[in-house]
């Protein structure tokens, strides 16, 4: 393919060299004349590992160079690279200045392009960015039709400086947020020679998803350098705990604790985080991150009563009150401390948990209720039914398969309230699912 790149920076000159190395045309655009200047020198405008002789490999071969004009890279182009910088702006949000330059650039060159041309966004944008401002300027600029004239992709890049080339060709995925099928057909086979598992999915999501990505990568970061700084107050060796740290690939580094649904609770996590911060403290240091995982745990639980109380509802029916599945275990379990709001609120509540038994409750689990949520001998309901029938409204707080079966039998009209995130089609039950996450 003929593809023009919009932004000759760390992003667009690797892209665009790895492009031709791949085997199409690619021709750079940027408003530097010394970045053009140095491009068709065979020189990388970039310092990046083994780039310098990448470009200069693909410029000799006639398979890569630059241009200060937009049109002459895109009046031939059947693809259009996006990889200008979102620099801050003072208040924190993304400058999309250069990615509203750069199409309408791109919307021009459209006017007179007969052929079906596919523009993909590289650049890191808010998420409804693709939507509300990407399809709707190029669509005022060319006067054509998105998904008929000219197909709209937001591509993220995962290339990390000092490994792109690596990176480029060795991917942890493709992700291709689009809408049209033409589109994904074209963007799937440009990506068929590298080896990475392909997610097509919708503009939002990928839009998102980038940021996500490197937010995690940031939190990861701050983490490690608190618990080091923790370990060295300790004089204990933080390379030492890190590296036994990042072995557990069952629960640390793997896909466990990162399902978005209820808040987390227990009798473990809430304490340990709180000793672990008094800990700190104790010894001089602040742990920002560390210290607010609770507050950040409490607005999550907050968010969850307000959402109940939207429903302006007066008879609640909750289901599941442990506060993970497979244990009869009640301590600092969100859904106790939802039922306990709910009453503050003067609702209606009524509970059912099968894995709760009033008689059963001994030790550290009944001195929790009996201090949280005394009243609960009152609140609970012998059956999913009874609940159900007595209910106007069902948050969902926990899972098991009793409480799928109530959930596909609910009158139609009742709001359900998932927490969790069920997997069940409501389809056209009629059912009124509001979700957390």
């Amino acid at each position: 393919m003929k593809i023009a790149v919009l932004g000759l920076g760390y992003v667009g000159c690797v892209t665009g060299a790895c492009l031709a190395q791949m085997g199409h045309i690619v021709l750079g655009v940027d408003v530097s004349e010394a970045k053009v200047r140095l491009l068709n020198s065979g020189q990388p405008p970039v310092l990046e590992q083994g780039l310098d002789v990448l470009v200069g490999k693909m410029v000799a071969e006639g398979r890569l160079r630059a241009t200060l004009d937009p049109s002459e890279a895109l009046d031939r182009a059947d693809l259009s690279l996006v990889a200008v910088g979102t620099p801050s702006r003072g208040d924190g949000s993304a400058n999309l200045d250069h990615v509203v330059s750069a199409l309408e650039d791109i919307g021009r060159s459209l006017r007179s392009v007969k052929k079906f041309h596919v523009v993909a966004i590289r650049s890191t944008v808010p998420p409804g960015t693709t939507e509300n401002l990407v399809i709707p300027t190029l669509e005022k600029v060319s006067k054509r039709r998105a998904g008929l004239d000219f197909g709209v992709s937001f591509h993220p890049e995962f290339l990390r400086e000092g490994s792109s080339i690596y990176d480029f060709f060795n991917p942890p995925k493709t992700v291709l947020g689009t809408s049209d099928t033409r589109t994904a057909r074209r963007l799937v086979r440009m990506w068929k020679p590298v080896k990475a598992p392909v997610f097509l999915t919708s503009f939002k999501a990928a839009e998102i998803l980038k940021y996500a990505d490197n937010s995690f990568h940031a939190l990861k970061v701050s983490f490690a350098n608190e618990i080091g700084s923790l370990c060295r107050r300790l004089d204990v060796g933080s390379e030492e705990v890190m590296r036994i740290f990042v072995q557990d690939t069952k629960l640390n580094i793997s896909p466990l604790y990162l399902r978005p649904g209820f808040a987390f609770g227990g009798p473990c996590l809430p304490k340990d985080v709180r000793a672990l911060g008094r800990l700190a403290r104790k010894n001089g240091l602040n742990l920002p991150l560390i210290e607010n995982i609770l507050p950040s745990n409490a607005c999550h639980l907050d968010r969850a009563v307000d959402l109940v109380l939207s429903t302006k509802r007066q008879r609640i029916g909750v289901l599941g009150l442990v506060f993970k599945s497979d244990t009869d275990d009640l301590r600092e379990s969100p859904a106790c401390e939802l039922v306990k709001r709910l009453i503050a609120a003067h609702k209606r509540v009524r509970v059912y948990d099968p894995r709760v038994r009033l008689d059963r409750l001994l030790g550290a689990n009944q001195a929790f209720i009996g201090k949280e949520l005394p009243l609960l001998p009152r609140l609970m309901t012998p059956s999913c039914a009874e609940l159900t029938k007595a209910s106007d409204v069902i948050v969902l707080a926990g899972s098991h398969p009793e409480f799928e079966l109530a959930v596909k039998g609910l009158k139609k009209g009742t709001i359900l309230i998932d927490l969790v995130g069920l997997k069940l089609d409501l389809g056209r039950s009629g059912i009124v699912r509001k979700r957390l996450t």
